[in-house]
């Protein structure tokens, strides 16, 4: 847990506040805290960085790097308050507001033989008022600023990465934030982000970078909860939050427990009239050390109160990789972009293509740069599938096969592996009442099979033939799953395919025409593969060796890769997370994905996986693919079980 601290002076300080006891809101008096030389400072905000090193923010001196004796180190001139920090590599990370100027600045820190300021970054000049600022650091290195407005707007920039301050800040995404915002700070173990609403209360929202926008209260003001009207200041303590109510004249600390938010004890904030800064320490004795600025006055004031940590934690950290290559966003917003599939050019393997489907359009070609070279605007496709070489007409074809929404149809498009361009062939109507789903099957050179399946839970596998009047499809075989199918993968050599139930998990049964439709269970929804399943496909392997299914775990944006037979072995589960040097954000909320393992070339040498990416930043946009080395992938893969 990161959290601010108070150095050796400060802690020395408050051995002697008074403990509260219990829920009693009359838990003593808080003390005037001196703080040794800052008389004349005019002490605004302060952080620890370690034990023998503070940094203080003074109205007359800007930021001062001082020892815990009092003795100035270093500092920066300006005018800064609001300040948070976390370690950065060898050092520290600080980030200050100039309120004058309306400017967030970034600062690193070096804590070693001589410590001083290192490097900064200025985020550029916002376009709303800067009230609070605070600092966040994922599992996967990264470290970010969020910046909160009382207009309601906020914003997550990514400033840090593998411990080192980026050479310029990057814009990750916007927050709808509530107004009257002036306050936040973040959970990094849990990954929460509180933000105040000074007349309403405190909210928590998810903090990660590829995290949706809900928000949950922790506190509200009557009638709906019990705090005054004027709610303030907080800091994050270990299974809690210390939350400043100012005009009830009280500090709160709640702790959650079993998901639910309750006040543990509450502090009378008798002589301050207008508290405002809230510094706060862990102790290993189980003590929280509390200092407060009272903002008429300029004076800081301190209390000690006992605190145990409720030991509730976040989720399980994952390994991540990261991609190479994102494409282009589809057009028009909200869920757009659903599944992709490839299409290998075996004579010349770094022109291959990436075919994606646009719920609201049709279908787009990318190349493995990412950048579209075609959109063929036919409607409302859902999911999509290649396969290649099929022998139809004394003809050898390469096609594409997409669900159509608009008229539940299979729509059929063929690749020219001449110029790489692809055109819309047909639509070969269906009997499913919704169409969602689709995958292919093709057992012989000379056979081509379409699944397709429906939101009621229907699957109809269709053949795909043609002669001279064009192409054709033929119901010959159809079931019932309980719920929700959607994505599909058959694995051609073995003749099974495998499916997945959304809420339930994935299934797998024989794909031949004459095949029993019985299911047999591969991975159930439980702690590992959450709902909803989603995207599945197969991870061609060498003579002898069974493919890898990979699958989206769409509940906790993670992705999971197993043998594809009994015992189906878990091998890998994993997150996609951010290529700071290309600009590239992570992978969330994954639909449809597709992977190969033929050798690209380049990055792609032992293959490629393209993921739907459910919320495109770095900066916010519309959905797009993203496109993950194999190799950052196989690196993780753990020795199967016998």
């Amino acid at each position: 847990m990161k959290f601010p601290i108070f150095t050796a002076l400060a802690a020395a300080l408050l051995l002697g506040g008074c403990q509260a006891e219990g829920p009693s809101p009359t838990a003593g008096r808080w003390q005037p805290l001196i703080l040794s030389g800052s008389e004349s400072a005019q002490l605004l905000d302060f952080a620890d960085l370690t034990d023998q090193l503070q940094v203080w923010a003074t109205a007359d001196a800007g930021l001062q790097l001082r020892s815990a004796d009092g003795a100035l180190l270093a500092e920066r001139k300006g005018y800064y308050e609001s300040l948070d920090v976390r370690p950065l590599g060898d050092g520290w990370l600080l980030a200050a507001i100039d309120p004058v100027a309306q400017r967030v600045d970034l600062l690193q820190l070096e804590s070693g033989a001589a410590p001083g300021f290192k490097a900064s970054l200025t985020l550029p000049d916002a376009d709303h008022s800067v009230e609070g600022v605070c600092l966040y650091q994922d599992d996967d290195d990264n470290s970010f600023v969020f910046v909160v407005s009382e207009d309601g707007f906020g914003e997550q920039w990514l400033v840090g990465r593998a411990g080192q301050l980026l050479s310029r800040p990057l814009s990750l995404r916007r927050l709808p934030l509530p107004p009257q915002a002036g306050f936040c700070a973040v959970d990094d173990q849990r990954g929460e982000l509180y933000v105040n609403e000074e007349s309403v209360g405190l909210w928590v929202y998810p903090a990660a970078a590829e995290s949706d926008t809900s928000r949950e209260p922790v506190a509200l003001a009557a009638p709906y909860g019990s705090l005054g009207d004027e709610v303030g200041n907080m800091a994050v303590v270990p299974g809690g939050v210390v939350l400043v109510d100012v005009a009830a004249g009280k500090l709160h600390l709640l702790r959650k427990e079993d998901g639910d938010w309750s006040v543990v004890t509450s502090l009378l904030l008798e002589g301050l009239d207008d508290p405002e800064q809230l510094v706060v320490r862990m102790q290993p004795d189980n003590q929280l050390q509390l200092a407060l600025r009272d903002d008429d006055s300029g004076a800081w004031y301190r209390h000690q109160v006992a605190w145990q940590d409720s030991a509730e934690r976040g989720a399980t950290s994952l390994p991540y990789v990261a991609a190479l290559v994102q494409t282009e966003p589809v057009s028009g917003h909200g869920d757009a972009a659903d599944d992709p599939a490839i299409w290998v050019d075996y004579k010349a393997p770094h022109r291959s293509l990436i075919l994606g489907t646009n719920k609201k359009e049709g279908l787009q070609v990318y190349n493995l740069e990412g950048e579209l070279l075609q959109s063929l605007a036919i409607g409302r496709l859902n999911n999509v599938d290649v396969r290649q070489g099929v022998q139809m007409q004394g003809e050898s074809l390469d096609l594409a096969v997409a669900s159509h929404r608009d008229h539940n149809s299979l729509s059929l498009f063929v690749i020219d592996p001449l110029t790489s361009r692809v055109r819309h062939a047909a639509d070969l109507p269906t009997e499913l009442a919704e169409i969602y789903g689709i995958c292919l099957y093709q057992p012989a050179a000379d056979q081509l099979y379409a699944f397709a399946n429906s939101k009621e839970g229907e699957v109809i596998q269709y053949r795909l033939q043609a002669d001279a009047e064009g192409f054709h499809s033929e119901a010959v075989r159809r079931w019932k799953m309980d719920t929700q199918p959607e994505g599909c993968v058959a694995d051609d050599e073995g003749h099974r395919l495998f499916i997945a139930e959304e809420d339930t998990g994935i299934w797998v049964l024989g794909a031949d025409a004459d095949a029993a439709t019985e299911l047999e269970p591969v991975m159930a929804v439980g702690e590992t593969l959450k709902a909803d399943v989603e995207g599945i496909a197969l991870y061609t392997r060498g003579a002898g060796q069974s493919p890898l299914l990979v699958a989206s775990s769409q509940g906790n944006d993670s992705y999971v890769v197993m043998d594809s037979v009994a015992p189906y072995s878990l091998l890998a589960n994993f997150r996609i997370g951010i290529n700071g040097d290309a600009g590239i954000d992570g992978a969330s909320e994954t639909d449809g994905l597709e992977v190969t393992s033929a050798n690209l070339g380049g990055g792609w040498s032992t293959g490629l996986l393209v993921v739907q990416d459910g919320r495109n930043r770095l900066p916010q946009a519309t959905q797009n693919f993203k496109l993950i080395p194999w190799s950052g992938i196989e690196a993780l893969l753990q020795e199967e079980r016998p």
